[in-house]
Parts: C-alpha cells; sequence; structure tokens
C-alpha cells in the first residue's frame, strides 16, 4: 500500500500574529475584479494564480488559515504570478507579501509542497471548475493550490484592514454558502494526507 503525504501540525499557540501597513485590495467589488481580470487577460492571455494551504491544528483538529476582508469575505493567502512566473517562487513571493514582515533581514522559509487542488475560470465569472470544461479553448484562469508546510514556530504580520482566521476542517467541509467552491472543498482534498498532530 502506498503511503499517504504526511503533514505535521503544530498548535496555533505556537504562532505569533502581528500586524502591517494596511494592503489594499485592487478591487472594491466581484464586477470591478472581473472587469480588471478582462483588461489584464487582453494584455497577457490566461491569468495563473497560486494560492496557499496553510494548517495549524486546535484541540487535535485540523485547521486552515484565511484571510477575512471585511466581516465576511474569506480567501486563502496567494494571488496572480506574473507572466513567466514559476509557481513556487510566486507562491514564496506572494505569501511574503501577504504574511510577512517588511524586512530585507527577515525572509521566511516558505516550505512549499504538493499541488492539491487545481481550478479552472472558463469566463469572465465566479464561476470555476475543479477541471477544464470540454468546449472551452480558452480557459480565463487557471488556480493552483498548494499545501505550505510550516515551521513549528513562524511570526505573521498580517496587513491591518485584513484578520488571519483559523478555521476548522470541520466548518469548511461543504460550506459553500459561507466559503465559496474552492475553499469549501479542502477537507475532501487534504482527505489523501496523513495528518500528524504535534504539541508543543
Amino acid at each position: 500500500m502506498v503511503g499517504s503525504p504526511m503533514v505535521n501540525l503544530y498548535p496555533l499557540a505556537n504562532y505569533t500574529f502581528g500586524t502591517k501597513e494596511p494592503k489594499m485590495e485592487k478591487d472594491t467589488s466581484v464586477s470591478d475584479r472581473l472587469a480588471r481580470m478582462k483588461v489584464n487577460y487582453m494584455k497577457e492571455g490566461m491569468r495563473t494564480s497560486v494560492e496557499a494551504i496553510l494548517l495549524v491544528q486546535e484541540h487535535r483538529h485540523p485547521h486552515l488559515l484565511l484571510l477575512q476582508i471585511g466581516n465576511t469575505f474569506c480567501k486563502l493567502p496567494g494571488g496572480r504570478l506574473k507572466p513567466g512566473e514559476n509557481e513556487i517562487e510566486g507562491l514564496k513571493r506572494k505569501l511574503c507579501s501577504k504574511l510577512a514582515v517588511n524586512s530585507p533581514s527577515f525572509s521566511p522559509n516558505w516550505q512549499v509542497g504538493e499541488c492539491v487542488a487545481v481550478w479552472w475560470r472558463p469566463n469572465f465569472e465566479t464561476v470555476m471548475y475543479p477541471y477544464c470544461p470540454p468546449h472551452i479553448t480558452k480557459p480565463k484562469e487557471c488556480k493552483k493550490l498548494f499545501i505550505v508546510h510550516l515551521s513549528e514556530r513562524e511570526y505573521f504580520a498580517v496587513p491591518r484592514n485584513l484578520k488571519l482566521l483559523a478555521v476548522p476542517l470541520f466548518e469548511l467541509y461543504d460550506n459553500v454558502q459561507r466559503y465559496g467552491p474552492v475553499i469549501s472543498t479542502i477537507p475532501q482534498q487534504l482527505s489523501r494526507f496523513q495528518f500528524n498532530l504535534i504539541c508543543s
């Protein structure tokens, strides 16, 4: 039998959370975001984005770290790659921009692991699928989700206009209304992993 990939999960209390200057969102609404995506598509072609699955444990249950904007909208840390940028390096750059201290002397050692899921946006709409529909020859976005293995201790610097939440997998599971189709399916995608819950 082939062994499942192992992920070490450290207690949420091991991590320190600070703040840094706000990171303003480029768009004020979903329609603005889709309009900007359309403009970028005309210039650069399909949008390629990468997002991080950062896991911790609390009460011996895996929790996913999500960035919350305002009181409702949650997203995974990550974002759009530059044209021709390597996925792993691009994800590390995005994680530093979203969650690291702005200091050249402090560079977190992000351990980017397995690609857990790939999602496709066929059109300039909010709908995404975990496959590219066969009639779509020019998808507008490809989004990849990667496990990022956290060290035993980390310092996260969160922009002041965002919150970093630790959400239990049981709350995410099948909760499309609250978290959308991508985040709510992460518990299924993680079911092939073995979690090593480290209490320290």
